[in-house]
């Protein structure tokens, strides 16, 4: 009776030993192996960050190539959005993303040229007329052209096209913009990058820069009067609230390079590049349409909030550019080959 009991009692301590360990073994295999056939843990959880306020054409297409991006690699890569500046200033984000702490960003081209000079060559004042110029260039041999500056640096890659951000307009609250003499003292926020620091002295206006972040609350406390940005930008950012005017000068044509640290960019395996590239294409494609699409309808959204709208005469701004030494001096920053190539494509500017 005895040994069936110490036989008994050891059959049941094997059973609760095999469960335990059965159940010890689960809990370390892999998530890979206990989720749906196809689909798999994320290898590659990556942060792509923006200045943008969310429901800007560029974060919403952008996510529509994240969510292909990790079907098309069966979750392999998860890639999370960071509007607005949530993660810092432009200048905080590119320092981020030169070190690894950030996979991913949108930077314009001004502001990149402030660390990697030839992306500020799209910045030239009234350089692009239409958009027919801007593709040619961007896409061509003057965008391949900062791309390889881009990639040269050893931190940060190009790892796509450029998005769209529209062309720039200069907004005020205090007085409509409408010759080029209006310009002369009037405070505007700029970037914080010397193109549009020259384009407006040249205009003898007073230029300020402010990040992007800070601007709203500059323009509601009248520490600048106006700001120039494309529609898109002034819908997005409410600054419809605290200007009045906006007058149509197309200026400067803004767009975002699509920047990767290299290192995290490197760790994905061939092939997943190619799909992250492909889909991050496609959505760039869509969102340029978006954003010449919205030309109209921002103008009649805006109107209807109460922005007053000032078509004025570019040729008038062009030429009385063309008057100053803006141009020459503007150059001087450049290699005669990039400057060679923009003009290439616009024109003679000088």
């Amino acid at each position: 009776m005895q040994a069936t009991k110490v036989k008994a009692h050891v059959r049941l301590s094997q059973s609760k030993t095999t469960r335990r360990t059965l159940i010890r073994s689960a809990l370390a295999l892999p998530l890979v192996g206990i989720l749906p056939k196809g689909v798999r843990a994320a290898e590659f959880n990556y942060k792509f960050a923006t200045a943008l306020q969310g429901g800007h054409p560029l974060n919403v297409r952008a996510s529509e190539a994240f969510v292909r991006i990790r079907e098309a690699t069966h979750g392999q890569v998860e890639i999370k959005l960071f509007p607005a500046n949530v993660l810092g200033s432009d200048a905080d984000t590119l320092t981020q993303t030169r070190t690894g702490a950030v996979e991913f960003m949108v930077l314009g081209h001004g502001n990149l040229g402030n660390y990697v000079r030839s992306s500020g060559i799209l910045s030239t004042g009234f350089a692009f007329s239409d958009y027919s110029h801007v593709w040619a260039a961007v896409d061509g041999a003057l965008g391949d052209y900062i791309r390889d500056d881009i990639n040269k640096t050893g931190t940060i890659v190009a790892v796509a096209r450029m998005w769209d951000n529209g062309f720039r307009q200069v907004t005020s609250s205090s007085r409509p913009i409408r010759l080029p003499a209006d310009l002369a003292g009037f405070k505007l926020r700029v970037p914080p990058t010397p193109a549009y620091t020259m384009l407006f002295n040249a205009f003898h206006a007073g230029p300020t820069p402010i990040n992007y972040s800070d601007l709203y609350t500059s323009l509601q406390t009248h520490i600048v009067d106006g700001e120039e940005n494309p529609l898109a930008i002034i819908n997005s950012g409410k600054l419809y609230e605290v200007q009045k005017y906006c007058s149509f000068t197309n200026h400067i044509w803004d767009g975002f390079w699509l920047l990767s640290n290299q290192r995290a960019w490197m760790k994905l395996p061939p092939a997943v590049r190619t799909i992250v590239t492909e889909e991050l294409n496609r959505s760039i494609g869509d969102q340029r349409s978006d954003i010449a699409a919205s030309s109209v309808s921002l103008r009649s959204s805006l109107g209807a909030k109460g922005l007053q709208f000032i078509d004025v005469d570019q040729q008038a701004f062009r030429a009385a550019l063309s008057k100053t030494s803006f141009y020459k001096d503007w150059q001087q920053q450049f290699d005669p080959k990039a400057w060679s190539l923009l003009e290439q494509t616009v024109g003679k500017l000088a």
